[in-house]
């Protein structure tokens, strides 16, 4: 895959991510994730997870009020263990979509949710030959 086709399949998978957040709350780590979003154009409601709760009593009032979610944890070490634990913890609870976390990992050379934006802009000038 070249970077034009690599460009293009981020570009959909945002826009993907910017249709599904009007309807389903996203899953971060952390406050800065949660900007990292708007400045992507994210409308929807996102959720952040670091706010002092355990995982367990986190994911019980996820559960209370959330049939489906998008966890989009960082692919770095920590946000795997993170989150598989949420995953885990909502398991027949909560729908939980992380295909988008997947493909972020596999097609970005960031390895956090706040590097997006700087990245994906530099991405962008890369590829236009800038």
């Amino acid at each position: 895959m070249d970077d034009l086709q690599r460009l293009e399949e981020l570009e959909e998978l945002l826009t993907d991510l910017r249709e599904e957040n009007k309807t389903v709350p996203i899953i971060v780590e952390g406050e800065k994730d949660i900007i990292a979003l708007r400045r992507l154009e994210m409308t929807g409601e996102i959720i952040r997870f670091n706010t002092g709760q355990s995982v367990p009593d986190f994911c019980d009032s996820i559960a209370q009020k959330y049939q489906k979610i998008i966890l989009l944890t960082d692919w770095d070490w920590r946000g795997g263990r993170l989150g598989s634990s949420i995953k885990k913890h909502l398991e027949n609870r909560v729908e939980c979509n992380m295909n988008y976390r997947q493909i972020f990992a596999h097609r970005c050379t960031c390895r956090t949710v706040e590097g997006i934006p700087t990245w994906l802009q530099t991405f962008r000038k890369k590829v236009q030959g800038e």
